[in-house]
């Protein structure tokens, strides 16, 4: 993979430890900097464990039944009654 070349800002009083702790695990403060970002974007990939399980749920055949029920994007502010109103009054023509 490409390297480019970046400028960091550290504390003048703090380099001498980022130094030496690198030079203690026998690498670069380069490589410490790019597994620290790496470690980062890793994280944001991994999801959630609750929502994993959730994707791996079987649906029953009544829950799909009711998919495509609400079409389109409501706002934040419409709750549950006012979306079954809508749809009721589309289905019936209220």
């Amino acid at each position: 993979m490409e390297s480019i070349k970046l400028t960091l800002s550290v504390k003048s009083a703090s380099l001498p430890a980022i130094k030496k702790y690198a030079k203690e695990k026998h690498t670069s403060v380069s490589k410490l900097v790019q597994d620290f970002f790496d470690e980062i974007v890793e994280k944001d990939k991994k999801e959630d464990p609750l929502l994993e399980r959730l994707k791996n749920i079987e649906l029953s055949d009544d829950i799909k039944a009711l998919t495509g029920v609400l079409k389109g994007k409501y706002p934040d502010d419409m709750d549950y009654k006012d979306m079954k109103y809508e749809y009721l009054k589309d289905r019936y023509g209220l």
